[in-house]
């Protein structure tokens, strides 16, 4: 199959690839870099949230507790 005649290759497939693999470097390191931003924006979103609703504090008491002994 090696020995017989090899197919013509297209003068620009060189080129053609080159750009294609820059196109998707970028593309691929635009969606990294949009995701890292979401991903700072959700943690921060957080914190803010953790800071206002203070979630490891237990909830206020409805009902004071009954006075006795006075």
């Amino acid at each position: 199959m090696l020995e017989g005649p090899h197919p013509a290759v297209p003068a620009a497939l060189a080129a053609r690839a080159a750009r294609r693999g820059t196109r998707l470097l970028r593309v691929r390191r635009a969606v990294r870099r949009t995701a890292w931003w979401l991903a700072a924006a959700v943690f921060a979103a957080f914190l803010v949230w953790a800071g206002v609703e203070q979630p490891w504090l237990p909830d206020p008491a409805e009902v004071t507790p009954p006075l006795e002994g006075w």
